[in-house]
C-alpha cells in the first residue's frame, strides 16, 4: 500500500510544471526588486515591444528589447556610457502570477546570475 502510494505521489508531482503566461509581461510599467549581498535595489521601467526605459536612483537608461522567446530577452544599453554598460544583459522569467513575475538574469556569456522579481503597476 505504501509502495502504491509512493508511486502515485511520484507520478503527480513529475506531471506538474509551473504555468508561465510570458506574454502578459512583455510591454508595461512595472517596479522591480533586486537583492544582491543582502542590499536590496528597486527600479520603476516601463517596456514596449522593441524599448525599456527604467528609473533607479533618479538615473534614467534605455534599452532595446529582443525577445528571444516568450519568457527570455535580451536588453542592449542605447547609448553606453561605459563598458559595463556595453554589456547585453540575458533576462528569463522564471514564474508569473496576476501581476508579478520572477525573474533571473545575468550579463551575456557570464555564469553569474541574479534573482529578482517585478510587479505590473500600470
Amino acid at each position: 500500500m505504501k509502495l502504491l502510494l509512493c508511486l502515485l505521489f511520484v507520478l503527480f508531482v513529475s506531471c506538474y510544471q509551473i504555468e508561465r503566461q510570458c506574454t502578459d509581461y512583455q510591454t508595461g510599467t512595472f517596479s522591480s526588486e533586486i537583492t544582491i549581498n543582502d542590499s536590496t535595489y528597486n527600479s520603476v521601467f516601463t517596456r514596449t515591444k522593441d524599448i525599456q526605459i527604467e528609473t533607479y536612483q533618479g538615473h534614467v537608461d534605455s534599452t532595446t528589447v529582443r525577445w528571444i522567446n516568450d519568457c527570455e530577452v535580451v536588453f542592449r544599453t542605447i547609448n553606453p556610457k561605459n563598458m559595463q554598460e556595453q554589456k547585453d544583459i540575458h533576462l528569463k522569467i522564471l514564474t508569473t502570477t496576476d501581476s508579478t513575475y520572477t525573474f533571473e538574469y545575468s550579463y551575456v556569456g557570464e555564469k553569474t546570475k541574479q534573482k529578482g522579481s517585478a510587479k505590473r503597476i500600470n
